[in-house]
């Protein structure tokens, strides 16, 4: 089904049938147009692709291919469905509430099903290279896939990630250094040499402070993913791009607003690189809400 057609990308909706799944999963394509081969262009994969258009993600998309200060960029946008919790989780660990019991299979239906769908239906023999990136619990997601499947993907977006999934209660003797899921398997795992990574915050992602150091959950849990990142020897600006917006917060506009900084980071030119920022903040302390 078509959905837009504009100056330099259409914009169709599929549904894959997904035997891991058992459903059928919904995605958005966003095509470059007027590509010769379809190896000079790149793939973005997208979680929570139901909420591109509130950004709207195809008009910034156009926006920066017409102007080309992006390489062609081939994007796909994932529908989520009522399992979304159970789906984008981490797939080797369920978090302490027993969630995440089909995030190993969503993840092999982005392998084994849609990227094989992509390259059936567009006549696509390979990508320049390829990409997954996600909001919220989508955002951890989308590292978690990356950190599993590094033969596949060399850069990751993550968008005020559900970085927190945890494996204890936080009444249940929890220790932030034995806890968080995702800091656990970085930990144990390995250099993988081309891999890039940008997360992004708002200092309104929430009002939680589980340590009172005055920092808000969000950032302090994407601050620790990257210490562990630069633990395996992944480096500031080369490999890591972190930004925090001030006036963030959890929701779509405010990724919105992000998502241009990602796409000039991940295609466009690299000789203008940010450096990573550390933001200290005095937010209200709240009850640790689960921003899912």
């Amino acid at each position: 089904m078509l959905l837009d057609n504009l100056s330099h990308i259409l914009v169709e909706q599929r549904a894959i049938a997904s035997a891991h799944l058992k459903r059928y999963v919904i995605v958005d394509c966003y095509l470059p147009k007027n590509i010769s081969h379809s190896s000079v262009f790149s793939l973005l994969l997208i979680n929570d692709g139901q909420d591109l258009d509130q950004m709207p993600f195809a008009s910034i998309l156009n926006s920066l291919l017409s102007s080309g200060q992006i390489e062609p960029l081939f994007c796909v946008g994932l529908h989520c469905n009522k399992d979304r919790r159970e789906e984008y989780g981490t797939a080797d660990i369920l978090d302490y509430e027993g969630r995440g019991k089909k995030s190993k299979a969503y993840q092999l239906f982005i392998i084994e099903e849609m990227l094989p769908f992509l390259y059936k239906e567009y006549g696509i023999e390979t990508f320049k290279q390829k990409a997954i990136a996600g909001f919220s619990l989508g955002g951890l997601s989308a590292l978690d896939t990356a950190w599993n499947y590094p033969d596949v993907f060399t850069m990751v977006g993550v968008f005020s990630g559900s970085l927190w999934w945890r494996m204890k209660d936080l009444n249940d003797d929890y220790d932030d250094n034995r806890h968080r899921i995702i800091h656990q398997q970085i930990r144990k795992g390995e250099h993988q040499p081309g891999m890039r990574f940008y997360f992004m915050t708002g200092s309104m992602d929430e009002t939680a402070d589980r340590n009172g150091n005055g920092i808000i959950d969000s950032i302090d849990d994407t601050l620790d993913v990257i210490k562990e990142l630069e633990n395996l020897g992944y480096e500031r600006e080369r490999d890591i791009c972190y930004v925090n917006y001030e006036a963030g917060r959890h929701d779509v506009p405010s990724w919105g607003k992000a998502m241009p900084a990602f796409l000039l980071w991940g295609w466009g030119d690299r000789s203008d690189k940010k450096e990573i920022e550390t933001v200290n903040i005095k937010d209200t302390k709240a009850k640790d809400d689960l921003l899912i």
